[in-house]
C-alpha cells in the first residue's frame, strides 16, 4: 500500500482510507463482526487511515472502532474523528456545538470509546454558525499542545471558513464529499485547500452506493438515509442510474468494476487536480473492501479520464447531494451554490 502526505501539515496516510459510519449508522442494520473482520482485513493490507465519528450510532461506530484495534499497535493506524452533531434519543438531528468547552468535552468521550490516548486528526464536522472557526481551532490547537489530538480538520466547509480556519491554526484536512457526481469543490474549495496546502479526504466516492455499479432500481432502502435522498428518488434515480450503466460499459472494456473506476477517477484527481486528495470508502464488508482495493491497481490514461468526463459530465446527476433542510445549513454549499 502506498503512503501519501496529507496537506503539508497532516500525517503520512495510506493512499485509501476507510470510513466506518455504515457499520454502525445511516445505512441499515450491519453485522458488527463482519465490521470488525473489515477493519482488520483493511489494516492488514496497509490501509492506516480510518475515519469516525462521534455521534455515528450515538458513539456506538467509535466503540467498535475501538475494539478492531485491541491488541494492534496505535502508531499503525491514524484516526480521524468528527464531532460536534447533536443528536436526541429519537436519533433526530438537533444541530451542532463547536463551543471550546465542548470541543473539550467531546474529545474526553471518544478517548474514552476509542481506548486511545490521542486522536491523528480531529475535526467539526460541520460549521456552527454560532460560534466563530477560530474559536473552534484554537480549542483544538489547546488539545494539540496537550497531546491529546495530533492535527486539526475541517469538514464541509466553504473556502472563506477554510482561510480563515488555516490563519489560526494549520488545517491538515478538509473532509468533503468528491466524486464522479458530487464536483462542486472545484470551483473555490478544491483550488483554497491547494492554495494552502490542505489535503482533502473525499468520502461519498461512490455516491452512498449510487454509483457502485451495485444498486438497482427495484433495490429497497430499507428507510435509511438513502430513502431521502434527493438523488436516490423517482425520475433523478433514473437518470442517474443511466450516468452508471455509461460508466459500466467503459469498465467492462477496461475489465474492472464501475466502483473501481469511480474510486480511480477519484484518485487521478490528485493529479490532475495538482491537490493532495485521498478517497475514503465506506465498505461494510470484506467484499467490498477488496474490490475498492482493487481500485488502486486501475491505473487511468488520459483517454480514459477524458472518456469518463464525456460520459459523466460535472453536472450531470439529478437531484442534490443532500435533502435541501440540511443543504441550508451547510457552509460548502454556501461558497458554490
Amino acid at each position: 500500500m502506498k503512503t501519501t502526505q496529507l496537506g503539508s501539515h497532516g500525517p503520512k496516510v495510506s493512499v485509501l482510507g476507510l470510513g466506518t459510519m455504515g457499520m454502525s449508522d445511516m445505512y441499515g442494520p450491519s453485522d458488527r463482526a463482519e465490521s470488525i473482520a473489515t477493519i482488520h482485513a483493511a489494516i492488514d493490507q496497509g490501509v492506516t487511515l480510518l475515519d469516525t465519528g462521534d455521534f455515528y450510532g450515538m458513539g456506538q461506530n467509535e466503540m467498535l472502532v475501538g475494539e478492531a484495534l485491541k491488541g494492534r499497535k496505535r502508531d499503525q493506524v491514524q484516526i480521524s474523528v468528527k464531532f460536534g452533531a447533536l443528536r436526541g434519543p429519537d436519533r433526530q438531528w438537533l444541530g451542532y456545538d463547536s463551543r471550546p468547552a465542548a470541543v473539550r468535552n467531546f474529545v474526553a468521550y471518544t478517548l474514552q470509546r476509542l481506548g486511545v490516548d490521542y486522536i491523528d486528526i480531529y475535526r467539526p464536522a460541520r460549521l456552527d454558525p454560532t460560534v466563530p472557526i477560530e474559536e473552534t481551532v484554537g480549542a483544538i490547537g489547546e488539545l494539540i499542545k496537550q497531546g491529546y489530538v495530533r492535527c486539526v480538520g475541517l469538514s464541509e466547509v466553504g473556502a472563506q471558513t477554510i482561510r480563515r480556519a488555516q490563519a489560526a491554526h494549520p488545517i491538515a484536512d478538509l473532509q468533503i464529499e468528491y466524486s464522479l457526481i458530487s464536483r462542486g469543490i472545484e470551483k473555490d474549495i478544491l483550488p483554497t485547500c491547494r492554495e494552502l496546502g490542505i489535503g482533502i479526504t473525499a468520502y461519498g466516492v461512490l455516491s452512498r452506493g449510487l454509483i457502485s455499479g451495485h444498486w438497482t432500481k427495484d433495490r429497497d432502502n430499507g428507510g435509511d438515509f438513502r430513502a431521502r435522498s434527493p438523488r436516490f428518488q423517482g425520475a433523478n434515480l433514473d437518470t442517474n442510474l443511466a450516468l452508471v450503466e455509461k460508466l459500466r460499459a467503459i469498465a467492462e472494456r477496461m475489465g474492472v468494476s464501475v466502483a473501481q473506476v469511480a474510486i480511480a477517477w477519484v484518485n487521478a484527481q490528485a493529479a490532475a487536480q495538482k491537490a493532495s486528495i485521498v478517497p475514503l470508502v465506506g465498505a461494510r464488508r470484506r467484499d467490498r473492501l477488496t474490490e475498492a482495493l482493487g481500485a488502486l491497481k486501475v491505473s487511468l490514461s488520459a483517454e480514459d479520464l477524458a472518456q469518463i468526463e464525456r460520459a459523466i459530465p460535472p453536472d450531470a446527476a439529478a437531484g442534490a447531494r443532500y435533502p435541501e433542510a440540511q443543504l441550508a445549513h451547510m457552509d460548502s454549499e454556501k461558497s458554490h451554490g
